[in-house]
């Protein structure tokens, strides 16, 4: 059931479920918490997972104004500390990945443990980093006729040949709004600070067939970040948690909680 928590200025839509430590998941820039509606039944066993919408996202409601990376990093931390949380571990998958490293930068008391997935550092912008940027910024804008090309750079061919469904999955995006617009500036935002200044011990995850953002892109922020270990994802692409939930859960657990991997 959703519940409804104000964090500051922002009232945040959030799904609770399970028991133990905390884990809270940040989703991708266009999606919201139900991308996670497989995965959350998967880690339930062994944490107290928190699925939230971001500002712009989903039912969250917020200031109606661009917000940057370091409003949504105080959004996680209040939420936490509105549910009883002072710390928890944190997975960040694409946008979300950012938002992590904002909120493990930015308030490294709320952050046990990190796990960046198919994300991009911070403080570099993504056009910077990765060279299909402007071809995947048509293909956005050409929705909904580009929709069936779009999933193809989100999930890999024999993957779609099996979830056929997925083809169109970029159809139904809401037309360009107001709200819309406040989000892709929020996308578009930064931090001064980068990975190298991350404590939290850290995973990063890539796919290997991920053409969003290249898994070289991913992988480097492991020379970064302290002592962080890495995993590459065979035959996965960018959206890990609705194309493989059960292998990234099985990651998951295995780095946050090993002798729960063993239950």
């Amino acid at each position: 059931m959703t519940r409804f928590v104000q964090a500051g200025e922002t009232r945040i839509a959030c799904d609770v479920e399970g028991k133990g430590d905390a884990l809270l998941l940040m989703h991708g820039a266009e999606a919201s918490r139900q991308m996670f509606s497989a995965l959350v039944p998967l880690l339930a066993p062994h944490f107290t997972v928190i699925a939230y919408d971001q500002r712009d996202c989903g039912e969250t409601e917020a200031p109606e104004r661009p917000a940057t990376l370091a409003d949504l990093a105080g959004d996680a931390q209040q939420l936490l500390q509105a549910l009883g949380f002072r710390r928890a571990h944190v997975f960040g998958s694409s946008f979300g990945g950012r938002v992590a490293q904002a909120l493990a930068l930015l308030h490294p008391r709320a952050v046990d443990h990190l796990v960046l997935g198919s994300t991009w550092p911070l403080p570099r912008p993504y056009e910077e980093l990765c060279p299909d940027a402007p071809r995947l910024a048509a293909l956005r804008a050409g929705l909904p006729s580009t929709a069936e090309e779009l999933a193809t750079w989100f999930f890999p061919e024999d993957f779609l040949r099996t979830r056929p469904e997925l083809r169109r999955l970029f159809a139904g995006a809401l037309p360009a709004s107001v709200r819309s617009a406040r989000r892709g500036a929020t996308v578009r935002t930064t931090l001064e600070r980068g990975v190298a200044d991350i404590v939290a011990p850290t995973l990063v995850l890539a796919g290997e067939l991920d053409r969003v953002v290249p898994p070289g892109v991913t992988l480097s922020m492991a020379g970064r970040i302290r002592n962080a270990d890495t995993v590459l994802l065979p035959g996965v692409g960018h959206v890990t948690a609705l194309q493989a939930p059960q292998v990234l859960a099985q990651h998951i657990v295995r780095f946050l909680h090993p002798e729960g991997a063993k239950a």
